[in-house]
């Protein structure tokens, strides 16, 4: 894949928060379940993360929608099958959502139950990050690299650096996230 192409076309995560009315949540749910289940058939759609009110008072959603590319999230946001489950929601809502969309490292950064969408500071995520890139980088220099000599200088760059990216991405983050989540998220309620 073309490394430009991909810098205009990232992933992309979409946080939304709506609050419901007290007396809607059931129906809330049967909407919730249905524009997942719409969405899960999308090109891209990579999964969706729902945190629930804490408390019969609360009554805000959030909603994570994860897509592989910003192109194949904005074909779902343009689509009359999710113009239509938006308009069931209205008359169940308190008001508009609100919706926050995440194209960086801070989708790295991303709790399941996390009550805000609100991204931790630069300095601690990047704190996070240097005590989780040091490990994997010692790690490969010593396992892949004698195993890649071999190979042209730049091919082993690549293959050395996607393995640490999806490793990262998908096993290291999110268990450290969760790890440091109180250092992380300072105020959340858990």
């Amino acid at each position: 894949m073309n490394e430009k192409l991909d810098t205009l076309d990232p992933p992309v995560t979409v946080v939304i928060s709506r609050k419901v009315q007290p007396e809607c949540k059931a129906a809330f749910e049967e909407f919730i379940s249905g524009i997942t289940s719409a969405a899960a058939t999308f090109e891209g759609h990579l999964g969706v993360n729902i945190s629930r009110p804490r408390t019969p008072e609360d009554n805000e959603y959030k909603i994570v929608f994860k897509f592989d590319r910003a192109s194949n999230l904005r074909i779902w946001q343009e689509s009359e099958c999710r113009r239509q489950w938006l308009a069931r929601a209205e008359s169940l809502c308190l008001e508009k959502p609100t919706v926050q969309i995440l194209t960086g490292l801070e989708t790295w950064f991303t709790l399941q139950s996390a009550k805000s969408s609100t991204p931790p500071p630069r300095h601690k995520m990047a704190t996070i990050i240097l005590l989780t890139i040091v490990p994997i980088k010692i790690l490969t220099n010593f396992t892949l690299i004698p195993l890649l000599t071999s190979l042209p200088f730049l091919l082993r760059i690549l293959i050395t650096s996607a393995i640490m990216v999806l490793m990262m991405t998908f096993v290291i983050m999110p268990r450290m996230t969760r790890l440091f989540s109180k250092w992380l998220y300072p105020n959340r309620t858990t």
